[in-house]
């Protein structure tokens, strides 16, 4: 990672770590602090209702202030649903994190997952090899790749959510 700063620096090139996950809809088991033996219960019903995925990435440039660029999906279960990001969706995330980081080149690193082996993702990063680099982490190496915190920040956060609904207009 020490020549890939240096590489960085002299290209003035955004290091960007890039990770997905996804988090069921149907609500999780957690715990919680509560008074004792008031035992704060949430019920859920119905079967899985879907998924909600994540694809994010965290990028780093010395000098600059740290940036999370992300986009979500919901998969339903619906004949015809994507399941997850494909080849497309990933140009476009790092299409998109180009021109919000200024137009800089990109050094991304990211894990070997399927999808970013993919033929259509291959060319298309091929294609941009002008301003974009591609690092693989090895096969399982979550501490390397700082997404991983902000997935495990919010999954935490998340469990713990009750929502409601609000029988009053948020305009009264």
């Amino acid at each position: 990672m020490v020549t890939g700063r240096r590489t960085a620096q002299l290209l003035g090139a955004w290091t960007v770590f890039e990770d997905e996950s996804g988090q069921d809809l149907k609500p999780g088991r957690s715990w919680t602090w509560s008074r004792r033996g008031l035992t704060p219960l949430v019920r859920a019903t119905g079967k899985g209702s879907g998924r909600f995925l994540m694809a994010g990435m965290i990028c780093v440039r010395p000098g600059r202030a740290t940036r999370m660029i992300y986009r979500t999906q919901t998969y339903r279960g619906r004949t015809g649903e994507k399941k997850g990001f494909r080849a497309r969706e990933f140009a476009d995330l790092l299409t998109s994190a180009r021109r919000q980081l200024g137009g800089a080149p990109l050094i991304v690193v990211w894990d070997n997952a399927s999808t970013h082996h993919a033929k259509a993702l291959r060319e298309f990063c091929e294609r941009n090899s002008n301003w974009l680099t591609i690092v693989r982490l090895p096969p399982y190496a979550p501490d390397l790749n700082p997404v991983e915190g902000v997935w495990a920040h919010l999954k935490k956060s998340l469990a713990n959510l009750a929502p409601t609904r609000s029988t009053t207009s948020p305009h009264s």
